[in-house]
């Protein structure tokens, strides 16, 4: 067994932490790095109950220092890169700190990468990076026009990771997410954000009474007025990027590749809070808060390449999401630390 350690930066985020659970089971030792200013030390310490090889470094990308320290300080076998800020309205808002987080923080981990030889990196990205649809479903050759300074920063990031794979022994997978639900169907661990950004986290909030759901959506045009979104499951998510560490390390996989994940339909967001309410049975009053920005109107995967490359496809039905995030949020109805 490889006795390397996979580093996840920002595994101790929502999205991050699902990865670092689905690389433990598959028995890979595990380092995460992150500044905690988005993430929660209490998830690594649950995961530590189960998984005693997690290791926990805090630290800031946009510090080098801090960065390099990790890669001389351990033997590490490849990257999962999580560590972000991810929120649309606040990037509108606060541009400049979506760049410098973003962007430069990528940098500094490919220097790090490069100087210390470790080839193999899986990035979080987005479909932010495309923009306005121009076609559905949106493949990985649609262009990328994004419309906010979060799906911008995203696309620099890939953009630095291609450059560095093109012009140095460096493999690369960046994953498009759409838009990302539910917790571990183990009940374990979950989304914490609070207030989450995220409509099907928030509806099931509203369902249980935790919090009193709003509609935060613009206007737009679609049949129903509500953007429509893909919905894809967050442990399908992570499970995507244990198979792509190992795709990286086959000597015929490819140097740099780009693939969506998402389920491949689009719900809009009435369609998903009417499936809230019939799953749960619990009609909660729709409130309206602020209107975001930068949003459009429709966008969901084609996800044939990530299909035929990596052998993945959804597994979760959108009720079985729902159920994990009704069985976490009576766990932990305020997340960890509240």
């Amino acid at each position: 067994m490889n006795k390397k350690k996979v580093l996840v930066t920002g595994g101790a985020g929502y999205i991050g932490s699902h990865a670092v659970k689905a690389l433990l089971e598959a028995g890979r030792p595990v380092l995460v790095f992150d500044n905690l200013c988005r993430g929660y030390r209490e998830v690594i310490e649950v995961l530590r109950k189960k998984y005693p090889r997690l290791e926990l470094v805090v630290g800031d990308l946009k510090n080098r220092a801090d960065i390099e320290a990790v890669f001389t300080q351990n033997d590490i076998d490849g990257v999962l890169h999580f560590a972000a800020l991810c929120l649309v309205n606040e990037s509108m808002e606060e541009p400049a700190k979506y760049f410098e987080n973003n962007v430069l923080g990528t940098l500094n981990l490919l220097r790090a990468m490069k100087n210390h030889e470790v080839g193999k990196l899986v990035f979080s990205s987005t479909c932010a990076v495309y923009g306005e649809a121009k076609y559905l479903p949106i493949d990985e050759k649609h262009p990328t026009v994004p419309v906010n300074p979060y799906g911008e920063s995203k696309l620099m990031a890939e953009r630095e990771i291609f450059w560095f794979s093109r012009l140095f022994s460096l493999k690369a997978v960046a994953f498009r997410y759409f838009n990302v639900a539910g917790a571990s169907s183990d009940g374990l661990i979950g989304d914490s954000k609070k207030p989450s950004q995220l409509l099907v986290q928030n509806a099931v909030r509203g369902a249980l009474g935790i919090e009193p759901f709003k509609l935060t959506c613009p206007k737009v045009d679609t049949p129903d007025g509500t953007p429509i979104r893909d919905y894809v499951n967050v442990e399908d998510l992570a499970r995507a990027h244990v198979l792509a560490l190992d795709y990286l390390g086959k000597k015929e996989s490819r140097s740099h590749q780009v693939f969506n994940l998402g389920t491949g339909q689009g719900n809009s967001v009435l369609e998903i809070i009417n499936r809230v309410w019939e799953i749960t049975g619990a009609k909660f009053p729709l409130g309206k808060g602020p209107a975001r920005k930068g949003e459009y109107a429709k966008v969901y995967a084609n996800i044939n390449k990530v299909k035929k490359e990596l052998g993945w496809r959804p597994e979760k039905s959108l009720p079985e999401t729902v159920c994990s995030l009704v069985a976490w949020y009576n766990k932990h109805p305020h997340g960890w630390s509240f």
